[in-house]
């Protein structure tokens, strides 16, 4: 995510590392490659230009404190204005009412259908709320389908019509079947076009005018750049919506909507999408987001998402297991299916600080766990809770079981031997602490 621009920024600041003080001219150069960095990324000139120009103002303006260098303070700089310029702060989102109506909008293709479904699991799930996904999408059958499919997944009901034609009349009988059903939330997905027409615009404004939606989310491919920014802004000015979803940020993202979005329609960006899977759906913080751009990491984030996964009264126990030298491979299989449900494997190690760019060419997908785990799978249960019993004979029971070869089954053991030792020894530390909810108390 944001990879390229990343490295075009940070080759920018280094024309200033080593500088004894920030002068108009030693900061000219990184101004200027700044920019061009901004507009590589797509992002509209006069905005680029605009950034960059407050930027230097303040650089110009500011005294360098004597504990920070040239530098690092014009990292700073712009990492508060890229946050600025992508909001400032996280928006709340409103769902206050009985119920409240969520309408989603946006180009077919840009996700909507996946979103309604992630918003829909993420209410349920970490806001205790009780969902209705509507499909007024009465134009193609495959997405009152897919949603379908998707309220399925994640125990959430859909409310369709398939012989109704009127988008409205479905969007206002699901509302009454949500108060009939005590469902304090619809979300209403909406049909969608390749491009923006008259027929799309005035069929989601009659949705808006007949339900009076609490929100109305537009939904934008982040990997269409300039032409999201150009599309939110035929959208805001005919629905005036309250908020941006930026999809498909696992893509070939160049960062150029995240950027701009804000400052064109001056409406919050509220959620960030990547992939398939409904849990991966994040609210969007300016912050952490400039952060990132930067190479910083985002910490925050990734300790929010192991939070999510892990029981701290489940912790507590691991934790004695592993003081106790215990840990065996039933405890390491649920430790795997805890890190999967965080969400991309590449998305998360780029939360980590200095790992983004390490990892930028390394190709790490979501099932690289399969052959662990299917060595695993390949164990008798007596196994799993007592790896010490398994000799030579038993790995090679588990190599066939599990299609490997017996050296990677020895491999694989004596791996998760070495883990084992390093666990136990890092928990035994006064301030050790393998996960959240672990450690000394």
């Amino acid at each position: 995510m944001f990879q390229n621009l990343s490295e075009r920024l940070e080759s920018a600041f280094k024309n200033i590392k080593g500088e004894g003080r920030i002068t108009e001219l030693n900061i000219a150069a990184t101004v200027k490659d700044i920019r061009r960095a901004l507009v590589d990324a797509d992002v509209n000139f006069k905005i680029a230009k605009e950034f960059t120009d407050t930027v230097k103002d303040k650089a110009l303006g500011s005294k360098v404190l004597l504990a920070v260098n040239p530098g690092q303070q014009m990292v700073k700089i712009v990492q508060d204005e890229l946050t600025a310029l992508m909001g400032g702060s996280e928006a709340e989102l409103d769902i206050k009412g009985a119920p409240a109506v969520i309408l989603i909008a946006g180009l077919q293709g840009s996700g909507k259908t996946t979103f309604s479904g992630k918003l829909a699991n993420y209410l349920k799930t970490k806001k205790g709320k009780s969902p209705l996904l509507v499909a007024a999408d009465i134009y193609r059958p495959a997405a009152i389908d897919q949603l379908t499919v998707l309220g399925g997944q994640i125990g959430v009901d859909v409310y369709s019509e398939r012989e109704n034609k009127d988008a409205v009349a479905i969007a206002q009988n699901a509302i009454k079947e949500a108060r009939a059903k005590n469902k304090n939330v619809v979300i209403i997905d909406t049909a969608g076009r390749l491009a923006i027409d008259e027929v799309l615009m005035t069929e989601v404004a009659n949705i808006k005018k007949a339900v009076t939606p609490n929100e109305i989310l537009f939904v934008v491919d982040s990997m269409t750049g300039q032409d999201a920014v150009n599309t939110a802004k035929s959208f805001n000015d005919r629905l005036n919506f309250t908020g941006v979803v930026l999809t498909k940020l696992d893509g070939d993202t160049r960062g150029g909507a995240a950027l701009s979005i804000k400052y064109t329609v001056n409406k919050p960006i509220k959620f960030v999408s990547s992939g398939e899977k409904m849990e991966t759906l994040d609210v969007f913080y300016p912050e952490r987001m400039a952060q990132r751009i930067l190479g910083m990491g985002d910490i925050t984030s990734l300790v929010e998402k192991a939070q999510e996964q892990y029981d701290e009264a489940e912790a507590r126990k691991l934790e004695k297991k592993l003081r106790k030298n215990q840990f065996d491979f039933e405890d390491f299989k649920t430790q795997l299916e805890q890190i999967k449900k965080m969400g991309n494997l590449k998305d998360l190690m780029g939360m980590i600080p200095g790992m983004g760019k390490a990892i930028k060419d390394v190709d790490i997908k979501d099932d690289s766990f399969k052959g662990v785990e299917a060595i695993i799978n390949s164990m008798t249960p007596f196994e799993r809770k007592n790896p010490d019993v398994i000799n030579q004979s038993r790995r090679l029971r588990i190599a066939k079981g599990a299609g490997k070869d017996i050296s990677e089954i020895n491999a694989f053991i004596k791996q998760f031997e070495q883990m084992k030792q390093m666990m136990s020894a890092m928990n035994k530390m006064p301030m050790g602490r393998m996960m959240p909810g672990m450690g000394r108390r």
